[in-house]
């Protein structure tokens, strides 16, 4: 299984939700309660207002009833002398005329577009005339509907304004498990077996981040697994073939001199370097190796080291600077860098050194896309014509004996000034970062210099 996978996912993921807008799970749920809270409170105001306003108009429309009833008396005992009302009032709205006309006493709420609304009452008289009259709301009645109004407004608020707390203490709690989950789980994913998912997020409710968590938990477990019986399966075929490769290779220095003695000699050692690199590799897999670390000073190291690997290629040491690391590992690591350059790049290579930055450039063709995307694979030397150069174990091992160190490797293609993307590279840089401190979480340990004596 690649060890690039995981990048190319998130890359994938970074570049499909690229556009779209990034928030968190407390906000979306107080933004939904805060929807629900001002739908129920907008609905239940309407229908508080609606309520209380035909209320009150049904208590006004009852005493212009009571009203005109009155009149009417008053009307008919001093033979037409009573006052405050109208006979056949020609703005006598048309849904109550035709009321009256058919024999029958009513009132009726003149709506306005602008103002209080005017309740009427009529009531046919024995002469055949219509006796009516019309005041507007009375304004204590507009008063408290002013009040009501008001009170509803400042409730919804209220209830919006709450609601939106009670959302961010509900989404806040569920943000930090959910937090808490992500971040063990890319503990797990960067090596650390011993982390649990459902431990990390504790918290004494039960939701459904624990059955989240269980299930990663299980996950990562069974991946666990299959890793290690794949990491034994491939050391143990590796370590069965290392006999069998090194009595082949001192079988072939017993050949008589002859070119096909030197093809079978070139294939054995290939072949014993290939056994030696997967073992290796299998070792870095399963996470034991530990650094023995020492106190060197970079810029010499790499140029000593550099001198007795590859006399052609130019070392620069722009800032010589002090560092804490395993020398072994990391002339496996440039040596690996400046292998890959010399099978896959063009000359001339070259290595700087600043600070604690050590850069392998060549002026070749570039990384292959799929390893500036996913990371160094095993076994995939990025192009298919060439065969017998390499097995894709090189930039494997450097990875892995850099994570031992607690440093982090990089890859980039130099493509020139104003390139497009299809453009050819002018060459490939690799870029090791070592630590500022010693990596003592990678397992790590000193080991003590005893004093000449």
């Amino acid at each position: 299984m690649s060890r690039g996978t995981p990048v190319a996912l998130r890359a994938r993921l970074r570049e499909t939700l690229g556009c779209r807008l990034r928030t968190g799970v407390r906000w979306k749920i107080s933004a939904a309660i805060a929807l629900v809270g001002a739908l129920v409170a907008v609905a239940l105001s309407l229908v508080v207002h609606n309520a209380a306003r035909v209320s009150m108009l049904d208590s006004a429309r009852d005493f212009q009833d009571t009203k005109l009833a009155y009149m009417q008396r008053g009307y008919e005992n001093s033979a037409g002398r009573a006052v405050g009302f109208k006979i056949d009032d020609p703005d006598l709205p048309d849904g109550l005329r035709d009321k009256v006309v058919a024999g029958r006493r009513g009132t009726f709420v003149e709506e306005h577009a602008e103002g209080v609304p005017d309740i009427w009452a009529a009531v046919p008289l024995s002469d055949g005339r219509i006796l009516s009259l019309h005041t507007p709301l009375p304004d204590r009645s507009t008063t408290v509907m002013k009040d009501l109004d008001q009170a509803l407004v400042i409730g919804s608020i209220s209830v919006v304004f709450g609601g939106c707390a009670l959302g961010v203490l509900i989404g806040g709690q569920l943000s930090r498990r959910l937090r808490k989950a992500a971040a063990a789980a890319q503990d797990v994913a960067q090596g650390q077996t011993d982390v649990s998912v459902r431990e990390a997020i504790g918290g004494v409710v039960r939701d459904e981040t624990d059955d989240l968590a269980r299930s990663v938990d299980a996950m990562a477990d069974a991946l666990k697994q299959r890793l290690e019986a794949e990491r034994r399966v491939t050391a143990d075929i590796a370590h069965e073939l290392r006999t069998p490769v090194t009595g082949l290779l001192t079988a072939a220095e017993l050949l008589p001199p002859g070119r096909p003695t030197e093809l079978v000699r070139d294939r054995a050692q290939a072949m014993r370097t290939l056994v030696e690199d997967v073992l290796e590799v299998a070792r870095l897999d399963s996470a034991a190796e530990r650094a023995e670390l020492q106190d060197i000073m970079l810029g010499e190291f790499v140029t000593r080291r550099i001198a007795v690997l590859n006399s052609d290629v130019k070392v620069t040491v722009v800032h010589e600077s002090e560092v804490t690391t395993d020398p072994r590992r990391l002339e496996r690591i440039l040596g690996n860098l400046l292998a890959n350059a010399a099978k896959h790049g063009k000359p001339p290579v070259e290595v700087s050194v600043e600070g604690r930055v050590v850069r392998v450039r060549d002026h070749g063709p570039g990384f292959p896309a799929g390893l500036l995307e996913e990371g160094p694979s095993r076994f995939r030397t990025g192009s298919t014509d060439r065969a017998g150069v390499g097995h894709g174990l090189g930039l494997t091992i450097a990875a892995g004996q850099a994570r031992v160190l607690g440093a982090r490797l990089t890859f980039r293609n130099v493509t020139p000034s104003g390139a497009g993307p299809d453009d050819p590279a002018e060459g490939a840089v690799a870029v090791l970062w070592l630590p500022e401190h010693a990596p003592t979480n990678t397992g790590s340990f000193p080991i003590l210099q005893l004093p000449d004596m």
